[in-house]
């Protein structure tokens, strides 16, 4: 076959398969439930954003929340209040949509700890979020059903026979059937680690990751000390509020990361658990 006929031949097939993929992953950015064509129809103009919490055929679970103004926050009866404002608005007049943000606290939603946040001498020395592990955050993680009429004690974490060698744990609590992340007022009776419970997790585990489902990993009662043995030894990373609802138990990868806010011991957080 002539040269100049075979690129002919290969310029169009790769053309056909250009087209077969571009008619097969349509708006690959916006999934939308159930999968239809992104095209905007003319009885349509105006199509409303689908709002997901699993994603690829039910493989990844975003265990994130959504930051609303409504949502809880420490100490606090109102929630977290506006943190989102539209200073350039293309209805007025603007050529774009510029939005500026302005958290109350870092520590809110589902977010990130870094052992500046309790431990100053850590802060002067910038263990700082930005410095934190991703190789930590991301990677193989079990998901566990904590007994439902205690905090995380000692004896609690004992029970729960997490196996050597696990990296990773995500805590589902009394919390999350109480449904709490969803409540405006703060609750102060949330489940959490308590102060030998946390030890006994530093001494007896070879977690490094510890996610749990309310604002704060440790219970109200015992906040600072469960927080000191957490953070003393700068080897756990604490993650805080997830959405664990409606997510089986089980082996997954969790992928988490912060924002890089240098100088600072907290941040936001996307997480999401992939089967």
């Amino acid at each position: 076959m002539d040269s100049p006929l075979l690129l002919i031949l290969l310029s169009a097939a790769i053309a056909i398969a250009i087209a077969i993929a571009a008619a097969t992953d349509s708006c690959p950015a916006y999934p939308s439930v159930p999968p239809t064509d992104c095209t905007v129809s003319t009885d349509d103009a105006n199509p409303v954003a689908v709002r997901r919490e699993v994603y690829g055929d039910g493989r990844i679970f975003d265990i994130s929340h959504r930051y609303t103004v409504d949502m809880p926050f420490w100490k606090s009866k109102d929630g977290l209040g506006q943190f989102l404002w539209l200073p350039a608005s293309m209805k007025n007049g603007s050529r774009s949509n510029n939005s500026m943000m302005k958290f109350v606290s870092v520590h809110s939603g589902t977010h990130v700890e870094a052992p500046s946040h309790m431990i100053d001498r850590y802060f002067d020395a910038g263990f700082d979020v930005d410095a934190l592990d991703l190789a930590v955050l991301n990677g193989p993680a079990l998901l566990v059903d904590v007994p439902r009429d205690s905090n995380i004690t000692a004896q609690v974490m004992e029970s729960l026979k997490i196996p050597k060698g696990v990296r990773r744990v995500l805590f589902r609590t009394f919390n999350t059937d109480r449904r709490l992340m969803y409540k405006t007022e703060f609750d102060s009776s949330f489940v959490g680690f308590t102060t030998d419970g946390a030890r006994w997790l530093v001494k007896n585990t070879d977690i490094k990751l510890v996610g749990i489902d309310y604002l704060s990993v440790a219970c109200y009662d015992h906040s600072f000390p469960a927080h000191l043995e957490f953070f003393e030894g700068r080897e756990v990373i604490l993650v805080e509020g997830l959405k664990l609802d409606d997510v089986p138990v089980g082996i997954y990868n969790v992928h988490c990361l912060p924002l890089r806010l240098l100088g600072s011991e907290g941040s936001p957080i996307r997480c999401i658990l992939i089967k």
